[in-house]
């Protein structure tokens, strides 16, 4: 079980972003830089009680239309090796002490979970509360139960959003850009599984959408 600290982060999680998410090939913003708010999201336990595991969702609220990106982050109390490139930031934790935050898609302990969540053997947790389950996160899965790869494989990033190879020649997509949906999303097209959520928006609803979904091979 993760348990939350409600203390101080120097730089924020927000501050760190600012400066990162212009660099990715998914983002939508201008040539100035973002003007984040915190939106919402959920966290995931990791089994050994080592890693943070964070879904954010952020809103970039600089331009008239207001875009809101998913971004799985890890939290670890020292470098992941390999993984330099993936780093989004370090952070001074006010119990933890040093902290490094990556881009969790490239981690492989959130990319197990995450699988896990989908194929229906974790379970959502609330972004702000120790051990309180999340229940606007939805998931689903068809077909055989499956186990994660290992290790996991370099994930693909575009203008579409993320994408890496699950189990059973599948593939995990990640929606960076968030795209809300009327209800409870339907399934993406050829989905075999998938994750939906919500989060606040600036206008004071709470919209919903497509946050993950896994393709089968073909």
């Amino acid at each position: 079980m993760a348990v939350i600290h409600h203390t101080t982060l120097r730089p924020t999680k927000l501050e760190l972003l600012t400066s990162w998410l212009p660099t990715r090939p998914w983002y939508r913003g201008g040539p100035g830089d973002p003007v984040l708010v915190k939106s919402g999201g959920f966290r995931l336990d990791d089994p050994e009680g080592e890693v943070g595991i964070e879904f954010m969702v952020t809103t970039d609220t600089s331009a008239p239309e207001p875009t809101a990106y998913l971004v799985p982050l890890t939290y670890r109390g020292a470098p992941l090796d390999g993984r330099e490139h993936a780093l989004v930031g370090t952070m001074e934790h006010g119990v933890l002490g040093k902290r490094w935050a990556y881009d969790g898609c490239h981690d492989p302990v959130l990319v197990t979970q995450l699988l896990s969540l989908i194929g229906g053997t974790a379970e959502a947790m609330a972004q702000s509360v120790s051990d309180a389950p999340d229940r606007e996160v939805t998931r689903s899965r068809t077909g055989e139960p499956f186990t994660a790869p290992a290790p996991a494989p370099e994930p693909t990033d575009d203008e579409h959003g993320t994408r890496l190879a699950g189990p059973h020649g599948t593939t995990l997509h990640l929606h960076r850009v968030l795209t809300p949906a009327p209800g409870d999303p339907s399934p993406a097209r050829d989905a075999v599984g998938q994750v939906t959520g919500a989060w606040s928006a600036p206008d004071g609803t709470r919209p919903r959408a497509v946050f993950a979904h896994l393709t089968a091979a073909g």
